[in-house]
Parts: C-alpha cells; sequence; structure tokens
C-alpha cells in the first residue's frame, strides 16, 4: 500500500445500508466503536484516521484504497474481526507512510544546499515557478519582477521586466502556458508578461491598490484582490473585466479548485468562504481558525487544501468533505505562507519564525526545517523537483537599514 494511499474515501449509504461487493453493508456505529479501538497511532498517540458519524463520509483519512480492501477481506466477518480489520490494514498504511518519512528526512540530509540570488533594490513579496519548472519569478516592492532561468544547480538572471508603479505584491504563472506571467501591484493594474518577447502583453486597470492574484487552472480567468477588498475577475482570453465582487470583511488570500469552478477566499474571521465560479454565489463558510485565516493554498491533485493562520497553525482540509484531517502546530507565529510539493507529499509552511517548516502531508510528520535570518514573505515548491523557493525580509550585509532583496532557493545537492 502506497504511503501516499491515505485520502479520504466516501462510501455513501441509502436507507437502510449500502451493500458492498461481497454483499456486506457499511459497518454501523457499534462497528465504527470498535474499529477506532484498534486504529494505529503515532509515536505521541496521535491517530491520523478519523471515523465520521455520518453516512456520506464513514471512513475520513483513511487509505485511497481501503473500500476496496475491506470489502476483499471483510466477507462472513463478525464485528470484532471487522474491527480488527480495519486496524490491521491501516496499520500497513502508517507503516508505509513512516516508511516515506524516513525516505524524504534522509533526502534532505543530502539535499539542503542553499542558493541565494541577490536582485533587487528592496524586499522581494512573492516568488513563483512557471509550470514546465524552468523558470522564477520575483515580484518586489521595488516595483520590478526578476525572471531566473534554473541550472542543473544554480539560477541564472535572465531579464527583469519594468512598468509597474507601485509595489508587485503578488504573481502567479499560467498553469499550462509556461510563458505566461500575471502580476498584481499597488498602482492599481494587473498585468500579464510573456518570457519569450520579455514585454507586458495586457495590463488592466482595476479599482484599487492590488494585493494578491490567483489564475485559474483552466487558464480562463484571473483573480485580483485589492486592499478595499475588492475582488475583480478578468477574463484571460480576451483581457476584459467580467465582473466584480464587493466583501464586507477582511480578504487575505484567493484561490481555485482544481477544476476552476469554484472559488476560495480566507478572511479576518477565521473563515474560508467557498463561492461558485462563474454565478459567485456563496456555497459554504468553513470556520477553519479561531484566528485571522492569512493564506490558501490548493495541492496538485486537488484532494487537499490548506490554510494558514494568525493561530500558528496550519489546517489540512478535505478538498470534498471539507473535513479537516489534521493540523500542523511546530511554528510559533502567524502562518504568512504555504506551498505543496509538486507530488503533494510535502507541505512547506512559513511565517515570523527563524526557520520554515516542511512537513510530510499524510502523517503530518516533520521532514526537515530550514533556519532562517528574518520573516519569511513567500515560499513556493518546484513543480516537479524538492526544489523550494523562499524570500525573507532579510536586510544588506553591510547596511542593515536596506533590504537584502535577495529569494533563495533550498534543496540542491550537498554531496
Amino acid at each position: 500500500m502506497s504511503a501516499r494511499a491515505c485520502y479520504v474515501e466516501s462510501i455513501e449509504q441509502k436507507p437502510p445500508t449500502l451493500p458492498g461487493p461481497h454483499g456486506h453493508t457499511c459497518p454501523p456505529k457499534a462497528i465504527r466503536k470498535l474499529i477506532h479501538k484498534n486504529l494505529p497511532r503515532d509515536p505521541r498517540g496521535n491517530c491520523p484516521y478519523n471515523l465520521q458519524s455520518t453516512p456520506q463520509s464513514t471512513f475520513t483519512g483513511f487509505p485511497k484504497n481501503f473500500k476496496e480492501l475491506f470489502w476483499r477481506h471483510s466477507k462472513n466477518c463478525s464485528p470484532d474481526r471487522l474491527a480488527m480489520l480495519c486496524g490491521q490494514l491501516c496499520q500497513i498504511n502508517m507503516a508505509a507512510s513512516n516508511s516515506r518519512v524516513d525516505e524524504l528526512t534522509s533526502y534532505f540530509k543530502t539535499h539542503n544546499k542553499i542558493k541565494e540570488q541577490q536582485s533587487h533594490s528592496a524586499k522581494v513579496h512573492s516568488v513563483g515557478w512557471s509550470c514546465d519548472g524552468r523558470l522564477l519569478a520575483s515580484g518586489s516592492f521595488d516595483k520590478c519582477v526578476c525572471i531566473f532561468s534554473l541550472g542543473t544547480d544554480r539560477l541564472k538572471q535572465e531579464t527583469t521586466f519594468r512598468g509597474h508603479g507601485g509595489s508587485v505584491d503578488q504573481l502567479c504563472w499560467h498553469s499550462f502556458h509556461p510563458e505566461l506571467l500575471s502580476t498584481a501591484s499597488g498602482d492599481k493594474t494587473m498585468r500579464i508578461w510573456d518570457t519569450r518577447s520579455q514585454k507586458c502583453t495586457a495590463n488592466i486597470a482595476t479599482r484599487g491598490e492590488n494585493i494578491n492574484i490567483s489564475w485559474s487552472p483552466d487558464g480562463n480567468t484571473i483573480a485580483v484582490g485589492n486592499k478595499e477588498d475588492l475582488v475583480t475577475f478578468i477574463d484571460a482570453r480576451v483581457m476584459k473585466i467580467r465582473a466584480e465582487e464587493q466583501f464586507n470583511f477582511e480578504v487575505n488570500e484567493i484561490s481555485w479548485n482544481k477544476d476552476s469552478d469554484t472559488f476560495y477566499l480566507t478572511n479576518g474571521q477565521g473563515c474560508v468562504h467557498i463561492l461558485s465560479y462563474p454565478d459567485l454565489e456563496l456555497l459554504h463558510v468553513i470556520k477553519a481558525h479561531p484566528g485571522t485565516c492569512i493564506c490558501i493554498e490548493f495541492d496538485p491533485t486537488g484532494r487537499y487544501f490548506a490554510t494558514g493562520s494568525a493561530d500558528a497553525l496550519v489546517s489540512l482540509w478535505d478538498a470534498d468533505e471539507l473535513c479537516c484531517l489534521r493540523t500542523f502546530s511546530r511554528l510559533e507565529w502567524p502562518v504568512r505562507t504555504i506551498s505543496f510539493s509538486h507530488d503533494g507529499q510535502l507541505l512547506a509552511a512559513a511565517s515570523e519564525d527563524l526557520v520554515i517548516d516542511i512537513g510530510e502531508v499524510e502523517t503530518g510528520e516533520k521532514v526537515a526545517d530550514i533556519p532562517v535570518e528574518a520573516a519569511t514573505f513567500t515560499v513556493a515548491w518546484h513543480p516537479k523537483q524538492y526544489l523550494l523557493a523562499y524570500a525573507c525580509d532579510d536586510k544588506d550585509t553591510y547596511d542593515r537599514k536596506r533590504d537584502a532583496g535577495s529569494l533563495k532557493v533550498f534543496g540542491f545537492s550537498s554531496e
């Protein structure tokens, strides 16, 4: 059983019960309690599996192929035997997950080299990789966007885009056109840049100072949020504004689901608001954290999303069930930025802590950490490798009042 297999599997029931492949029915409440007693625990006594009482999600957090294995091996089993079977199957999955954590930990012991680039004259607010991983972009308070190419063991600056009249606060690449990059700026514009022609191909005026941007996975829509909590939706095919939505609460970060038909945003009350798109009708409001919900990120598979909060926690959510699977609690300051690795197995989180935390998604266990000298503004995993780009509030070595304007990449081989 794969270490990645720990995933939410829904077993829908129709009254009174739903038969399995061998004629069995889903375990009732009494058997769920027996199963829970047999579930494995990690070294700290925590159980990564959650038995829901609702018929729509009998097993939450169990291996992806648990349903098939359960019915295959549970023919004519007594309730006690069913409970023991669940525990055994989950024990196998946990052993595989622990093995995977050990492998990842060992990997980063030999791949912990950091490369640094100093190309901006002020602090870097945002970094991001093109979809093919060949290019890395950085946006800065100095109003510029720098583009770097990735070599075998180093970064090389290719070009600098100028044109914004204000700070470049966030950037986002097209999900399948590796040459197209979007940027949001405090100059009340959103721009599209083409790295082939090295020119700005679109300049859209908006109604406020922009602080965040998110390009939908299907490439059709760009959402831009400003300081006044207004989100502007731009049709990227014709470069025209299609809709504007004003919110009466603090909007912190925005994102899309994998199918681009649902829009997510985090707010100052610790909630995640989920809207349909293009109708922009409110579907759900999740109370995710007791403190301000600062950032949100979907994993590449679309199975999970994670949120970072002022309560210093990162919470992992099942995107279909909208239930919290686990939390990551190793940081002590408000979580500013998070990023999933290309395979969805790792989650990086950063804050004002002098360390960037890297955890394994399925277990929550720590895999590695990156020491830093200042608060971290942004992190971004490479789309194909275990390389993490990040930027901190670093100061110049010789003039501590001056921003270093640097970005770094962690994960190069140290051998």
